[in-house]
């Protein structure tokens, strides 16, 4: 008995369309034919001289002759075509594997006496069983060049010397460098000391704002919650306020508040008599990052009150009841009760906000612009996090290389802190509950 199967495959591996042909499917194998034509012609112009590019980012500098410019090669652009033919080149092999796959299996079916599908049979069943896969393919594409690409375009960067003010296209190319990039992080001074400076107060400012906004938001609920407590409903609208406001406009608002010169908040200070000169909460660098994390409180708290409050109102009253015949108090049966429910169900979010404010940009940069300046940094201000410091590396400094390692390392930190939280609580581990 001839092998179809194998035979078939083989023909498909070798051209488009020739296995499904071999298998008697003559105008399935003729249109995947004229796909394999139409991708042969569109990637031989081109494929090799963007392999080129990507590989070696350009060769010819610009040069002036004359009054003239002469470009050269311009390595960013190179980079960028180089993956754009690198991602669509997976692409099309992903295909070339599917149309072998299908010629395998269609003779396989012949190798048991099934009678291959016309081209009838063939358009319903892709009507019938291909519409799921037609309707992922956009999806497919637009993560392919809208999330992939840019996203492996940045950590490309970190392995190259693109910065100012000697490697920026097009007066200028850019090589590969390896990891010397990092290297430099790490050990030239003016570097690492920044970086581990801004890291340091980027952990603190994330754990801060996290828990404080955690445990305002958890106290404000408690209090709102009680039972002689009147128009709930009034409260927790007038508490939601600070979060429903757009944060951009209310920053701004707070910024001005908490101004050294001119804000209100200094100027009430020194009527009441509290205090004798002014504070300059924005200027000085430990009154800065102690004004943010209060500030934060202000716009995060809302969120955890209205959870705390949901949570609280879901809890089993039986407990409570169990917990009173017991004899136990309300400072006993928070810690025993309430407190764990709202742990177990809070957990994971308590991960995500922590994630969150690691990457809060608008909070620290709208508040201080990462300032008050700090002389011993190398392009960052006293307050400024991890992801302002790569902002205004890229914006500002055009240190593009550099700020591509800050955030990788930002990912590899999230990434690592987020996975083993989330291993360890037992929010998403239903069974544990029943423990």
């Amino acid at each position: 008995m001839k092998s179809h199967s194998k035979i078939s495959a083989l023909l498909s591996a070798l051209f488009m369309g020739l296995g499904q042909i071999y298998n008697k499917q003559y105008i399935k194998g003729l249109i995947m034919m004229g796909v394999g034509l139409f991708i042969l012609i569109t990637f031989a112009v081109d494929f090799q001289h963007a392999m080129w590019g990507l590989t070696t980012l350009g060769e010819t500098k610009q040069t002036i002759d004359g009054w003239d410019i002469v470009q050269g090669d311009h390595s960013i652009n190179l980079l960028i075509y180089g993956l754009i033919f690198l991602i669509a080149s997976i692409l099309v092999l992903s295909a070339h594997v599917a149309n072998v796959v299908d010629a395998y299996s269609v003779g396989k079916k012949r190798e048991i006496g099934i009678v291959p599908n016309g081209i009838k049979e063939t358009l319903k069943t892709m009507y019938e069983k291909g519409f799921p896969f037609a309707m992922l393919l956009p999806s497919v594409f637009a993560t392919a060049f809208l999330i992939i690409l840019p996203n492996l375009f940045g950590v490309l960067l970190a392995f190259t010397n693109y910065s100012s003010p000697n490697h920026l296209p097009p007066k200028n190319l850019v090589d590969w460098v390896g990891f010397d990039t990092f290297i430099d992080l790490f050990k030239m001074d003016m570097w690492s000391s920044t970086f581990y400076g801004v890291f340091g107060w980027t952990v603190l400012w994330a754990i801060l704002s996290t828990f404080t906004c955690f445990f305002a938001g958890l106290f404000v609920a408690i209090i709102v919650n009680q039972k002689g407590i009147v128009f709930k409903r009034f409260w927790r609208s007038v508490f939601i306020l600070p979060w429903a406001i757009p944060q951009f406009v209310s920053i701004l608002v707070m910024q001005n508040l908490f101004n050294g010169e001119f804000g209100p908040i200094n100027q009430l200070l020194l009527d009441l008599g509290i205090l004798n000169e002014r504070l300059y909460f924005l200027s000085d660098p430990t009154l800065a990052k102690i004004t943010i994390v209060v500030v934060n409180i202000w716009f995060g708290f809302p969120y955890w009150m209205v959870l705390m409050s949901g949570v609280m109102t879901s809890i089993d009253k039986e407990l409570y009841e169990a917990a009173d015949v017991d004899g136990a108090n309300n400072w006993q049966k928070f810690p025993k009760i309430t407190m764990p429910v709202l742990m177990f169900s809070t957990a994971p979010l308590l991960i995500m906000s922590f994630a969150g404010n690691f990457n809060n940009f608008n909070m620290i940069y709208l508040m201080t612009q990462g300032g008050p300046v700090n002389t011993s940094y190398q392009g960052a201000g006293s307050t400024d996090i991890l992801i302002s410091w790569i902002y205004k590396m890229t914006l500002e400094q055009r240190q593009y290389n550099m700020a591509s390692v800050v955030s990788i390392l930002i990912f590899v930190i999230i990434a690592s802190i987020s996975i083993w939280n989330f291993r360890r609580t037992k929010a998403f581990k239903e069974e544990d509950m029943m423990s």
